[in-house]
């Protein structure tokens, strides 16, 4: 009797929605007043965003390398197993199922819910917004839950609408570049020094340019992976950084930055600020940012267990993982455990908090991807069918971005979160060597 294996169903079109539905979402409304406050000034702010995303561009060419060479399920997870360290392919798993991607949907969900306080105050209101956001979670599971190609359909239709509030931002922005905004100080941040501030900035963007990677963790349901892994991660990477510095550039331009550093945990509407059209337009941004978060959420529901599935399917992690919808062909008690899981984060904090118990793992479980490159090129069936120019040098960059990263998460965040990272990440040892003893067991045993 044969295995269900996963379909490969996912266009160029549905993969690129993918990524950029993943990378903007939450992160540039709930991260733009991070970094005012961290940068002190609306230009700087502007820099720090733009040279986020710089940080990005060799990590990128390093992902579409590996990931036409193995284009399989487990992404990451796979590329440093092949590499030959069991023990990290799994830390580099536990650590992403704890402290990056399952925060990841709570972080979001919380972001939608504060981007309808527009409407009422109610939506502002703890209780409320992690009941609600705990509805959307579930609905979007069990849309996941049933259908792959579905789930794909609907990110299409999600990105193209959260990009329209996005580019209006930009373009009614432009007007707004007389309004003496954009020369406005802070004077609670950006004292220390230039590097420093810049660091500390840097490393508040990573959960807004976060989420390039899920893609390649689905890479068994993308069609023609070898034309497709590259453009759509190369290209979204792009996008997203021209829209990113734009974004930032133009809310400065219209939002005093005395409200945009004030706004602390909170979602920031640039259009309460454009006088008499101020009502009707806030509300309708207020409306597609909401939109843009669930098409991050449901990006991220969609992409993220792929990983535990794969790792459960070699035997070194809670085998319900590995469990695959005889009908729907879908992760799906993966995809529910994870969900669960982010509806219990809800109790973990406050979404400034839980921003940095995401970042610094994700700045650490990614290093360790980069450097996986340097092992496979050795192997015999690493046959790429796209190569990063000057490989060494990019996955150097690449694993020396992450420790920068790792180093401005200590300025940038509380330290709760980030000790509660540490901690976590930490406790996935002793789970690993008991499911590496007992692999080894079933193996020698008769």
């Amino acid at each position: 009797m044969s295995v269900p294996a996963p379909l490969r169903q996912l266009s160029l079109v549905q993969t690129a929605s993918l990524v950029v539905g993943t990378v903007i979402g939450s992160g540039v409304f709930l991260s733009l007043p991070i970094v005012a406050r961290i940068g002190g000034s609306p230009l700087m702010s502007v820099l720090i965003w733009f040279l986020g995303g710089v940080v990005w561009i060799p990590q990128i060419l390093i992902l579409a390398e590996m990931g036409t060479a193995y284009p399989i399920q487990g992404g990451a997870y796979f590329y440093l197993n092949k590499a030959g360290s069991p023990l990290l392919a799994f830390l580099y798993t536990w650590t992403a199922f704890l402290t990056s991607d399952t925060p990841t949907l709570t972080i979001i969900a919380l972001g939608a819910m504060s981007a309808l306080t527009f409407f009422s105050p109610l939506f502002g209101n703890l209780l409320v917004a992690r009941l609600l956001a705990s509805v959307l979670i579930i609905l979007l599971s069990l849309l996941h839950y049933r259908s792959v190609r579905t789930g794909g359909n609907l990110q299409i239709a999600l990105t193209i609408a959260k990009l329209t509030p996005l580019m209006s931002i930009v373009m009614i922005g432009f007007f707004y570049f007389g309004s003496g905004h954009l020369s406005g100080v802070s004077a609670v941040a950006g004292t220390g020094p230039v590097f420093a501030v810049i660091t500390a900035g840097i490393s508040s963007t990573l959960w807004s340019y976060a989420g390039f990677t899920n893609i390649l963790y689905m890479a068994g349901e993308v069609k023609r992976p070898e034309r497709t892994l590259p453009i759509a991660l190369i290209g979204s990477l792009f996008f997203v950084m021209i829209a990113y510095t734009l974004i930032a550039l133009c809310t400065s331009a219209i939002v005093p930055f005395d409200d945009l550093t004030a706004a602390k945990g909170d979602f920031i509407n640039p259009f309460r600020y454009l006088g008499v059209a101020s009502t009707f337009a806030g509300a309708i941004f207020a409306v597609t940012a909401f939109i843009s978060m669930v098409g991050a959420l449901n990006a991220s529901i969609m992409a993220q267990p792929r990983l535990e599935y794969a790792i459960a399917r070699d035997g070194l992690f809670f085998s319900v993982f590995g469990h695959l919808h005889p009908k729907y062909l879908t992760p799906d008690y993966s995809i529910l455990i994870q969900s669960a899981l982010g509806i219990v984060l809800f109790l973990l904090g406050d979404i400034e908090n839980m921003m940095g118990y995401f970042t610094l793992s994700y700045a650490l479980q990614n290093g360790l991807v980069y450097g996986a490159i340097f092992f496979l090129r050795r192997r015999a069936d690493y046959m790429p069918t796209y190569r990063a120019p000057w490989w060494g040098v990019m996955a150097a960059l690449a694993m020396v971005s992450q420790l920068y990263v790792a180093i401005g998460t200590f300025l940038a965040y509380p330290a709760g979160g980030i000790l509660a990272s540490l901690g976590l990440i930490l406790s996935g040892l002793p789970i690993y060597f008991y499911y590496a003893h007992r692999r080894r067991t079933v193996r020698e045993s008769p």
